[in-house]
């Protein structure tokens, strides 16, 4: 009986460019241009490297491609609200799934970062200017944002969602006509009889408070009684206590609408609790089409803004900034959801 061990194996063997290469047939060149933007690579020849790839296993050196391609292959995705506000308001999630699943097509990966205060916009700013990104995706700007003009100081590319306040002609953006959706809206209200219709604006430091608040001015004119005008903060407490406000200037309202349907789920409550049935005597209208839209009792018509195409161009026009074309801007339509509400 001997004493001798058994010698270790040896760990696996990485697999390396060259066994791709031999994989799929063609030269290290080749797989080489393909893994970095594809140029002068026949399609057959990229499908040949791709399915190498899978065959052995191998995993692209993120890294080493960076100094070759002198991009780091991710792009940020900014919610510039506090943190509660990305667990609350569900469209944030709805553009941040978008927008992960767009990037991922392309193999960038999107990262989640927070600028709910000035100190964490210049902390982002100073992060995201340093080469640790390709682009960034700014979502719930307000005006006066200084982290807007500083990225683009910087050259970063960047798109917004929703038109940018004071920097509209600089920043490339995609946003939803919300001044057009909010006049539908208001059409729609008054086509039921309504006489007294009042509104909960969004925060009018961002585009959707601003331009919905133009629309449902647009559509009532000279009638738009600034008694029958409350300012909200697109949450659903601040939709709640805008309603109170409104019940106390303006008790003969016989309807509201309110610039999200958070903010319109706490209008709600606050109907229910002054005995108002809705919508026999106060009707209510959102907007956004979010789920939290299908959840209320009664459930609530709406504006439905069309978020999967809205995420989906920012990612195209972003791609095409950091690819070195100019800034545009694309406004999509929005669609008027008819529920029980109104």
């Amino acid at each position: 009986m001997t004493n001798a061990r058994e010698p270790r194996p040896h760990p696996a063997r990485r697999p390396t460019i060259n066994d791709v290469a031999a994989a799929a047939g063609v030269s290290r060149g080749t797989v080489s241009r393909a893994l970095n933007g594809g140029r002068d690579v026949s399609d057959a020849a990229h499908a040949a490297v791709e399915r190498a790839m899978r065959n052995t296993g191998y995993v692209v050196n993120q890294h080493a491609r960076s100094l070759v391609t002198q991009r780091s292959g991710s792009v940020a995705f900014i919610l510039s609200e506090p943190q509660d506000r990305l667990f609350e308001d569900p469209n944030f999630s709805v553009l941040l799934h978008g927008c992960t699943e767009a990037l991922a097509r392309h193999d960038i990966t999107l990262l989640l970062t927070l600028a709910g205060s000035v100190e964490d916009g210049r902390r982002i700013g100073r992060y995201l200017t340093a080469g640790h990104v390709d682009g960034a995706l700014l979502v719930s700007t307000h005006r006066g944002n200084p982290l807007i003009p500083e990225l683009l100081d910087r050259g970063l590319p960047v798109v917004a969602c929703g038109k940018p306040l004071g920097h509209e002609h600089r920043t490339a953006y995609v946003a939803a006509d919300d001044r057009d959706g909010a006049r539908r809206m208001v059409d729609h209200l008054r086509s039921t009889g309504r006489r007294r219709i009042a509104t909960v604006t969004g925060p009018l430091d961002t585009p959707g408070g601003t331009e919905r608040l133009a629309g449902y001015r647009d559509a009532l004119g000279d009638d738009a009684d600034p008694a029958l005008i409350a300012n909200g903060d697109y949450t659903r407490a601040g939709g709640e206590a805008a309603m109170v406000r409104l019940l106390e200037q303006a008790p003969d309202l016989d309807a509201v609408f309110v610039a999200s349907d958070l903010m319109a789920a706490g209008a709600l409550n606050a109907l229910y609790r002054a005995g108002r049935r809705v919508p026999s005597d106060v009707a209510v209208g959102g907007f956004d089409d979010s789920q939290v839209a299908a959840g209320t009792q009664p459930p609530l018509t709406t504006i439905r803004q069309p978020y999967p195409r809205i995420s989906a161009e920012m990612v195209r026009m972003l791609l095409g900034l950091i690819d070195g074309g100019p800034p545009a801007a694309v406004v999509v339509p929005t669609e008027l959801v008819i529920r029980e509400s109104a």
